[in-house]
């Protein structure tokens, strides 16, 4: 994920970034005055330099625990209550990672409970910024008038897979066009529509800003010309892999072609000297973790030895598939019974009573993993990329899952985009399911969206997704 693509953020969520980063400059401003007129020495010996200091790290500090607690999601389906939580679980992170930096930087904080009545007025504000923008209908900025041309099987995933209102929050969808040999088992539900004019003077009456082409039969079908004159007219042409992938962060694997990955940007080969950056900058981040974590790791092993023993075993090895294919072995605190295989490999499931109650709350925080943290050490994975998998299941995966074996050609990660996406997968559909999120994943990495994954997973450790 690039900077320039900044503008496929969507507008709502763009509208209500700008709304905290107003409020959050008013808040601090308006505190910078009170502070003046009460204590003029001081703030006048900071100078307007590490004030400017101060504002940053505040903005930044605010904005990115937001974006970990899962307030910039443009698909959350929170509830004003769920919303305001996590809006004070944000502010007391932001304000930890502030006392931090002051602790750690030679910048001077504010004395007199400065800071603390500053973050207290930062839930006030935000708390506001979100009620309105839910009152006003926030969501519905900017939406895009889209036309499907097509209502067969290649159009029917959109009724299928971006059903729920939250999966349209970018984009109303006008009508999906049948065209000539599209499938009869296609659109059921969904608004369908006859042309009886030009495919340009519908799109222009009706405002439509983009075209996605989704026909089952494109051949002699669609007119070029009125494509090329909406094109030129602004509005937008879309293959509708490309539209589901842009929509849902996904990439349709049962739509793909290879020439469309041969000619589609992204999938770019990793280099000697990126391979080394990213082991560094991973084994320098597992450490500093580690260093962090060591407390809740012992803490783990005394619960383990008191649920099951002091002769329990504390760790769980396991064989997985790992970059190019080659397989490794993973470490993981042991969160199932000693005899949880006793009859073979089993895919993890929802609700599993194998797993035991200490190992319950250990996957729901994702504090088994942590032992993982020596894979990523060694150079077996980084911190995101696709979860590996086993090699019992990758055989079968390989031969039944299309293009399944594409995850493989990059390095697996503790975390990923599939994790933030889809709910814990038991099965072959569900393996399905992830690829698509893989993939996009393997098509678009970059430093910036691995950032951005790291940032987004402390939602699933602080509320307990994990499984």
């Amino acid at each position: 994920m690039s900077v320039n693509k900044f503008h496929q953020i969507q507008s709502s969520c763009k509208a209500i970034i700008l709304s905290d980063f107003t409020a959050m400059t008013v808040i601090f401003s308006f505190g910078c005055y009170l502070h003046n007129n009460y204590y003029p020495s001081v703030i006048y010996s900071l100078g307007n330099y590490e004030i400017g200091l101060h504002w940053l790290l505040f903005i930044i500090a605010t904005h990115i625990s937001l974006l970990g607690v899962g307030l910039y999601n443009d698909k959350t389906r929170e509830t004003f209550k769920g919303i305001e939580l996590r809006i004070i679980a944000s502010i007391a992170i932001s304000y930890c990672i502030v006392s931090l930096t002051y602790w750690f930087t030679p910048l001077e904080p504010f004395i007199y409970n400065f800071k603390e009545m500053l973050f207290f007025s930062a839930i006030i504000a935000l708390t506001a910024t979100r009620f309105f923008a839910l009152y006003f209908n926030y969501e519905s900025l900017g939406k895009r008038r889209v036309l499907i041309l097509g209502a067969g099987e290649r159009a029917s995933i959109i009724e299928k897979r971006m059903r729920r209102k939250a999966d349209r929050v970018g984009f109303e969808i006008v009508g999906f066009v049948r065209m000539p040999g599209d499938s009869d088992n296609g659109i059921k539900s969904e608004n369908t529509i006859e042309l009886n004019e030009p495919l340009e003077e519908f799109s222009i009456r009706n405002n439509i800003l983009e075209i996605v082409i989704a026909a089952d039969e494109r051949r002699n079908n669609i007119s070029v010309d009125s494509l090329f004159y909406c094109k030129i007219h602004g509005i937008e042409i879309t293959e509708i892999i490309d539209f589901i992938e842009k929509e849902s962060g996904q990439i349709a694997v049962n739509l793909i072609y290879p020439s469309w990955v041969i000619y589609s940007n992204g999938f770019h080969p990793s280099n000697y000297i990126y391979s080394y950056i990213n082991w560094f900058l991973n084994s320098l981040l597992a450490f500093s973790i580690f260093l962090v974590t060591w407390p809740l790791m012992l803490l783990a092993i005394i619960m383990i030895k008191l649920e099951d023993g002091i002769r329990a075993p504390i760790l769980y090895s396991q064989e997985r598939v790992g970059l190019n294919g080659f397989p490794f072995i993973i470490y993981k605190f042991r969160s199932m019974r000693l005899d949880a295989e006793k009859e073979g490999a089993k895919w993890a499931t929802k609700n599993d009573s194998r797993i035991t109650k200490v190992g319950n709350f250990l996957r729901k925080y994702r504090v088994d993993e942590l032992p993982q943290l020596y894979n990523v050490i060694r150079g077996d994975m980084g911190f995101v990329g696709p979860r590996p998998e086993r090699p019992q299941f990758t055989k079968n995966l390989v031969m039944s899952v299309p293009f399944y074996n594409h995850r493989h050609n990059v390095k697996p990660g503790l975390t990923g985009w599939a994790q933030l996406k889809y709910p814990y997968g038991s099965n072959e559909q569900d393996a399905l399911e992830k690829l698509k999120f893989d993939l996009y994943y393997i098509k678009h990495r970059s430093f910036l969206l691995d950032l951005l994954i790291l940032v987004r997973t402390s939602e699933i450790i602080l509320f307990g997704k994990g499984r």
